[in-house]
């Protein structure tokens, strides 16, 4: 873990800079790309190509204001390793934001065919001119990543398109292993990771991070007035997407709240089971943060509403590099 903190040349220098760089704020112009760049593929070449400096900073800057807990973990990573990151979770962060940032599905199954063409170009080593799909290409070179995992990504995220809430637990959770699992094991394939106990780690991780996120994108969902939480148990607590799109704090609301949390919680106590065989700080790191949402969902009596929840902890980087430097988590 020595090499964790050992920062980039041109990015983030030292130790003092790193912590620096995750209390930054963002600017709201820092991230920005044409969307009609997705749609039309252009394919790089000697003369017409991406600044490889460019696509790294772009793929930094994308996944620190719109996955900031990722960043976070990113930069824990060693050093070989870290760039890659990022390149794979810019490439998760663009295809999350399909789903919100179009008015039509027609508009995302056109974006997502444009993912669909650009890892089959990757792996031809022809990646369009754009800048994640750059980074990604070198990512699928330097680590030698497993192609159907970046595809299972698309295709679910495609599925995703219908907007529709999840009809049970089991579906969401599906939809995790094939999203936030899959993006896992492609970090455990950047830091050379491979084995049984890494795999089931990874799995039940990515899992709980799923139904995490579900959980915490529920106050921004139901402002939109829309409900993904699965259908069974909200019927079995007596709970309508009405009671959500109110933001009611009645019992029966906290009580899907807490079957749900509770789910995530157990995947997570698999998880921890399997990390005496495991020495990543990939799986380790992620546990970190979802283990704190939990914990303060529970302090606020699983009302998921709660105005202590909307905001980041902003002790957990600290909390982050020095439970990652003492190797304890």
């Amino acid at each position: 873990m020595a090499a964790c903190i050992s920062a980039k040349p041109g990015l983030l220098s030292s130790k003092t800079s790193l912590i620096h760089g995750l209390y930054r704020k963002i600017s709201p112009n820092s991230v920005c790309i044409r969307r009609a760049a997705e749609i039309q593929s252009v394919r790089a070449s000697a003369n017409a190509t991406v600044d490889p400096q460019h696509s790294e900073k772009y793929c930094l800057d994308l996944v620190r204001s719109r996955d900031y807990e990722g960043f976070m973990s990113s930069l824990l990573l060693p050093l070989e390793a870290r760039r890659s990151s990022l390149a794979l979770r810019a490439f998760n962060v663009e295809l999350a934001q399909v789903k919100d940032s179009v008015s039509q599905k027609t508009i995302g199954l056109m974006r997502m065919q444009f993912w669909k063409a650009a890892i089959e170009e990757i792996y031809r080593d022809e990646p369009p001119n754009q800048p994640v799909s750059m980074e990604l290409w070198r990512a699928v070179r330097t680590h030698d990543l497993t192609k159907r995992w970046l595809l299972r990504i698309v295709t679910e995220r495609e599925k995703d398109l219908d907007d529709k809430a999840y009809r049970n637990l089991q579906e969401l959770e599906a939809y995790s292993e094939n999203t936030q699992s899959s993006l896992i094991y492609l970090l455990l394939e950047c830091l050379g990771v491979k084995n049984v106990h890494a795999d089931h780690a990874a799995s039940h991780i990515g899992k709980a991070k799923g139904i995490v996120t579900c959980l915490r994108a529920t106050p921004y969902h139901s402002s939109r007035r829309k409900v993904y939480l699965p259908m069974d148990i909200c019927m079995l607590h007596g709970a309508s997407q009405e009671d959500f799109i109110r933001g009611s704090r009645e019992q029966n609301i906290r009580d899907v709240v807490y079957d749900i949390a509770s789910q995530a919680h157990v995947h997570l106590q698999h998880s921890n089971l399997m990390q005496t065989h495991l020495n990543s700080c990939v799986v380790c790191v992620m546990q970190v943060v979802l283990e704190d949402y939990l914990q303060r969902v529970r302090r606020a009596d699983f009302d998921v509403f709660h105005k202590s929840l909307r905001n980041r902890n902003p002790l957990l980087p600290i909390q982050l590099y020095f439970r990652s430097w003492k190797k304890t988590y």
